[in-house]
């Protein structure tokens, strides 16, 4: 047996998978759920602190979350050997554990490139990281809360089909 199939490195890398995914989870259920509701009630001359300080940390937090999430979630699959027949929905090894886990995966996998290649570019130009004509940044902060609000819809089909099945 390997050093990252000894038992205490899959349990390592299950816990580093859980600890990345509940930063991942909660920072984009407190977008959703806290930050993104209260915007309008916060004063303008408020606002700025908001943007230039608290979400560009949050967002940094919020994307490397995700892709360790995914890194460790991938690994984890790989050292229990069910990478291939997880991705494929358990159509090849017609194993519902596999079909459940696999679809936990494709929508993690799916909300992951949401946060790379949709929200965080977005997010750059709403927040003004990146120079991009003001009336452009209303339109980057709309999409970016709607795939954020989408991953959110996601992310409990995706929580519920990773802990329905136990595979060790």
């Amino acid at each position: 047996m390997g050093f990252l199939t000894d038992p205490y490195a899959v349990f390592l890398v299950r816990w580093f998978h859980v600890l990345s995914g509940v930063m991942w989870i909660g920072l984009l259920w407190y977008f959703n759920f806290v930050q993104i509701p209260n915007m309008p009630k916060i004063p303008d001359d408020q606002k700025p602190a908001i943007g230039k300080v608290i979400a560009p940390a949050a967002l940094f937090w919020f994307r490397w979350a995700a892709a360790f999430t995914i890194l460790w979630g991938l690994i984890q699959a790989w050292q229990l050997g069910y990478i291939g027949d997880a991705l494929a929905l358990g159509l090849t090894s017609k194993n519902a554990a596999h079909m459940s886990i696999g679809f936990g995966m494709w929508f993690g996998l799916i909300m992951a490139f949401n946060v790379w290649f949709v929200i965080w570019p977005n997010q750059q130009k709403a927040l003004g990281l990146v120079e991009v004509a003001d009336e452009a940044k209303p339109a980057a902060a709309r999409t970016a809360m709607l795939f954020s609000r989408t991953n959110t819809m996601l992310s409990v089909p995706m929580s519920y089909s990773m802990v329905a099945v136990h595979i060790t």
